[in-house]
């Protein structure tokens, strides 16, 4: 069983600069408990790479991508954003999956 077409599911990936490693961690928590109560989201949990610590994978799941453009347009995203330049050494990349298998 394969997910409704219009749900969107991506993971979003986080490198901490140097020395920055706690202060994303933090920032990111913060968005869990916001997120996870909006209207379109399916899934929202935090992951740190084990053997590349300070990098990070946001799995998360929209019911569609009118959703996800609200999610991004949240006070809480784009507080977020507004300190990602000096937090992360190099921008966010936002991987879109397709689910196969239920």
């Amino acid at each position: 069983m394969s997910a409704p077409d219009d749900v969107v599911v991506s993971l979003a990936t986080l490198v901490a600069r140097e020395g920055r490693r706690g202060d994303v961690r933090r920032e990111l928590l913060k968005l869990i408990e916001p997120t996870r109560a909006e209207r379109g989201n399916l899934d929202y949990v935090l992951f740190e790479i084990a053997d590349a610590p300070g990098t990070f994978i946001m799995r998360e799941a929209f019911v569609s991508a009118a959703a996800l453009r609200e999610h991004q347009e949240t006070a809480h995203y784009t507080a977020f954003g507004a300190q990602a330049d000096e937090l992360l050494s190099e921008p966010l990349k936002l991987t879109f999956l397709t689910q196969v298998s239920g």
